[in-house]
């Protein structure tokens, strides 16, 4: 499981010209889901997406969490961050999950994340065609793969 996260002072997800999730200051996360990822990758990455200190204390430091800024979390799947490019100009998709797999660990990942936040999260809509709007502040991008826990 991979996720891409970002710091946003805002995002949002547009749908058929219509916003269906927005947030303020916190985290908008990008998930991608392999066939071989399961609950221990969820719960890693859950916890580790909740606790990671990457927003400013009182001295300009990384040392808060969405915790502890009381911030929030907007969850988009993206299948796309599976991609292998090596072979050619056409990205493949063969490591992706089918959504058999992938849907049902899309929403245990989001509920868990939301139990671990202690409040509910905003996500997009799986398998909808989205467009993602964000204010990325820093810019602080984020890439954290369960498979790969260095």
């Amino acid at each position: 499981m991979r996720l891409l996260i970002q710091r946003v002072t805002e995002a949002s997800v547009t749908i058929e010209n219509k916003v269906t999730a927005q947030i303020a200051q916190g985290l908008l996360v990008f998930v991608g889901i392999e066939d071989t990822d399961d609950i221990s990758d969820i719960e890693w990455l859950s916890s580790k997406l909740v606790n990671l200190r990457i927003f400013d204390d009182e001295k300009g430091v990384m040392n808060r969490s969405v915790l502890d800024i009381d911030g929030e979390v907007l969850v988009v799947s993206q299948f796309t961050l599976h991609a292998l490019t090596a072979k050619g100009n056409r990205p493949s998709y063969i490591k992706a999950a089918k959504p058999e797999i992938s849907v049902p660990l899309y929403e245990i990942f989001c509920q868990t994340t939301a139990q671990k936040l202690g409040k509910t999260i905003q996500t997009g809509t799986f398998g909808a065609d989205m467009q993602v709007a964000l204010v990325n502040n820093g810019p602080v991008t984020i890439w954290i793969d369960s498979k790969n826990r260095e």
